[in-house]
């Protein structure tokens, strides 16, 4: 089929119609289908079963450095789990701090605690004027919904293949003091898949603020998540980058095993200088006397190694590749040649971008909800839900059956489809 913008207006209209047709169908139907967030389906958490058993009533429930995994204490992790995140992030054990399952907390908590406390003696946020951050979009929504509840000024830093503009990052950064973050998404980021380039990481880790407290949120949430074991990204280590680049307190890198293990008890790191660490214990012993240390026994008991992760991770893989694949088939072979759309093609994580012509994508979002699937709101991949150009929509194939998962890319494309020529026909 040839593209809708060089269809006669005649021939638009009678796809248009036959578009309808299709739509009021699948309405007819009274679907109830889910695509709005990242979660594994239920078959796929089964897989994670078997790690109720690593520990029980009769196991030693001591670390192998001897700490009591029953009782108060020890802050930052046991040996045990701290070791395994060590090797997962190729970093040291002393570089990394272990908490409860989520590393989301662990990002509120470093933001509130600049904002309240500031960053190693400097003022604290809440009593500056103006406190800026800089957000790659589109990106991941609730990193966003963190600094914007705090009252903070974002701003929009545009995605490209190798990862943010790097020259509008050091324009601000380096200039403007009221610049205290980056949100980044490393690997297979959120939502678009892009893995950032070896000189797009040398560059952020040679970043030369102007703020002394200027701090790069690294959020590594999908380092494991390959779709393909014959095609991984990979990406540099951050924060050995930051000391070669004379910056060692410049990061603060957060990963979990939320989408490893059970995303609702899993177990979630940071990773950043002593010094960093040091400074966020100090107001950690107020919050709590230790996190759940029995659960890091869990999951260093099953796991054992970073092998032992990775091989876990192989069966993900065997759940997420045909979702992703289905949903990429159905675009292609329904939305290639048409000019209407374009998307992306990740080789791991958990969302396929798509872009709609502009001013476009609420209104697909709109149309698909009332043919019964629900999808991530339009707009969510951008500071204050505001896509300046109504475009961006991100897909999330992991929740939805393999059959529930055909039909919702079928009512994705029909609303693409039907939003899309109901655009250019009211230009010609």
């Amino acid at each position: 089929m040839k593209p809708y913008s060089k269809m006669s207006k005649e021939e638009l209209q009678q796809e248009r119609e036959a578009l309808e047709k299709k739509y009021e169908d699948a309405k007819a139907k009274g679907l109830q289908l889910d695509m709005s967030r990242g979660k594994p389906a239920a078959a796929q958490l089964m897989i994670c079963r078997d790690m109720l058993d690593a520990i029980n009533g009769s196991s030693d429930l001591n670390s192998s450095a001897g700490q009591d995994c029953t009782n108060y204490g020890v802050l930052d992790g046991i040996s045990d789990i701290k070791e395994l995140f060590a090797e997962l992030m190729e970093v040291s054990p002393k570089n990394v701090m272990v908490c409860g399952n989520s590393s989301l907390n662990i990002m509120y908590d470093t933001i509130s605690r600049s904002v309240t406390h500031g960053v190693m003696g400097s003022t604290p946020w809440c009593k500056l004027e103006k406190v800026k951050f800089l957000c790659p979009v589109p990106g991941y929504d609730r990193h966003f919904a963190i600094t914007e509840h705090f009252g903070l000024e974002l701003i929009n830093i545009p995605m490209g293949e190798n990862g943010p503009d790097m020259d509008m990052v050091e324009e601000y950064v380096n200039k403007d003091e009221a610049v205290k973050g980056i949100w980044c998404v490393p690997k297979y980021s959120n939502p678009t898949g892009i893995t950032y380039s070896d000189e797009t990481v040398k560059r952020m880790a040679a970043l030369k603020p102007v703020a002394g407290d200027f701090r790069i949120f690294w959020d590594n949430a999908y380092a494991l998540h390959h779709l393909y074991e014959e095609e991984q990204d990979t990406v540099l280590e951050i924060l050995a980058e930051c000391e070669k680049a004379g910056n060692p307190d410049m990061v603060y890198e957060f990963c979990s095993t939320s989408k490893i293990s059970f995303p609702g008890a899993g177990v979630a790191a940071m990773v950043s200088s002593e010094a960093n660490l040091a400074e966020a214990k100090k107001q950690l012993t107020l919050q709590t006397i230790g996190y759940d240390k029995l659960n890091q026994l869990r999951h260093a008991r099953y796991f054992k190694d970073a092998d032992g992760v990775r091989a876990h991770m192989k069966k993900h893989a065997e759940f997420l590749r045909p979702k992703f694949e289905a949903v990429l088939k159905v675009l292609e072979q329904e939305l290639g040649g048409l000019e209407i759309g374009s998307w992306s093609t990740p080789k791991g994580g958990y969302f396929i971008s798509f872009d709609a012509l502009s001013g476009c994508a609420k209104a697909i979002v709109a149309k698909a909800k009332e043919a019964g699937l629900v999808m991530t709101g339009a707009g969510a991949t951008y500071p204050y839900k505001k896509d300046p150009q109504d475009s961006n929509i991100r897909i999330a194939p992991s929740f939805p059956t393999p059959e529930d998962l055909s039909v919702a890319a079928e009512i994705f494309v029909l609303s693409v489809k039907m939003v899309s020529a109901d655009k250019i026909l009211a230009l010609k």
